[in-house]
């Protein structure tokens, strides 16, 4: 039997592969802390739901509308879950394919806060750059 936390999680990277955005944000806290890492024009931290929905704009944009999210797994506790995901975007004859560790923090069934911890920072800062 898996966590609801874990289900949880494995809905919004489903949601977010349909491109289901209403989805995907139903599952956050209105006061969500989303961190993330680098110097490209999306690092930085970003608070609430408008913010978190200027990154999704964003992010949407820097990768040409290409970014896909391949889930390997998701471990979830009453606290925190933690996704492992492999990125792939292609932009302007780039290619982008990273793994990545998603540090999540949940309370009352809602992601309250978010953290990325990329494999090569360098490579994701130079391709949404």
């Amino acid at each position: 039997m898996t966590h609801p936390n874990e289900n949880l999680v494995r809905e919004g990277y489903a949601a977010f592969e349909r491109g289901d955005l209403d989805a995907l944000l139903r599952l956050y806290a209105e006061d969500v802390r989303f961190h993330y890492p680098g110097r490209s024009p999306l690092a930085g931290d970003y608070q609430g739901m408008a913010q978190l929905m200027e990154f999704s704009r964003r992010l949407a944009e820097l990768s040409g509308g290409s970014i896909r999210l391949e889930l390997h797994d998701v471990l979830a506790n009453d606290e925190h879950a933690v996704a492992l995901f492999t990125a792939r975007a292609e932009r302007a004859g780039r290619q982008l394919e990273d793994n990545t560790v998603q540090v999540l923090h949940l309370r009352d069934g809602k992601v309250t806060d978010v953290w990325f911890h990329r494999t090569d920072l360098y490579a994701v800062d130079e391709f949404l750059s």
